[in-house]
């Protein structure tokens, strides 16, 4: 899980990026963008780069422009995954950074946004996320899910999916590779929309060079999906 495309094209991180703003919820530092009288929150869950990576709040921007209230915690403690620390490698890391503690993290997120009013929440998961993602739709704590570029997420984790959920693949990538995904299709028993991205590699929408037209338009492309599958079915 940690091969080469779960860390590659890292992203420069900066803390001040994005048109919203930092707040705490349930005492998680997160990125917040758009308004809370929505009623609808989409909430992003990272890929192992954090919640300060500027295409992640770019398109926590997007989302919330469309009318959602967005929140983007920082499951990662103020650590997210640094490649270039050889003291800290991704084992290392991943021990005090599972999955299966943002998923914890995660519901008091959800009960914290419940208690603010809001009334439908959906679920996006970057690689890493996507796993956290797949847990809350597995116990229904949310009311869609999307999964981009999926990692750690099994055929079981799947089969036990209780609430619409859209996979978006690539077709370069050795941590979903299109088959994994095309069996995701086959078994899956609820709403949903699988796509996998021709000539796209892992971690596409979230880690690609602004400069590259190409890039940013296969971004886009997947952003646009994401944003209709939410339309359909958080209201």
């Amino acid at each position: 899980m940690s091969g080469p495309q779960c860390c590659s094209n890292p992203p420069i991180l900066d803390p001040a990026s994005g048109a919203g703003h930092v707040e705490k919820l349930a005492g998680f530092n997160t990125y917040v963008s758009g308004s809370i009288q929505s009623n609808l929150t989409i909430l992003l869950v990272s890929d192992i780069h954090g919640y300060e990576a500027p295409n992640l709040r770019k398109l926590a921007d997007k989302v919330a422009a469309a009318g959602f209230y967005v929140v983007a915690p920082d499951f990662f403690y103020g650590e997210p995954f640094v490649r270039d620390k050889p003291d800290r490698p991704f084992p290392a890391w991943i021990k005090d950074h599972g999955p299966d503690k943002g998923f914890e993290d995660a519901k008091l997120i959800i009960d914290a946004l419940k208690s603010k009013g809001v009334s439908s929440i959906g679920a996006a998961g970057f690689c890493w996320g996507a796993k956290v993602v797949v847990e809350l739709a597995k116990v229904a704590l949310i009311q869609a899910a999307v999964m981009l570029h999926p990692s750690f997420v099994t055929v079981d984790d799947i089969k036990s999916v209780k609430v619409p959920i859209a996979i978006l693949g690539a077709e370069i990538d050795n941590l979903s590779p299109p088959e994994l995904v095309k069996q995701f299709d086959e078994i899956l028993k609820v709403d949903r929309f699988v796509k996998i991205f021709p000539k796209c590699a892992h971690g596409w929408t979230v880690r690609y060079d602004v400069n590259d037209t190409t890039a940013v338009s296969c971004a886009n492309e997947a952003h646009q999906d994401m944003l209709e599958w939410f339309a359909k079915y958080v209201k």
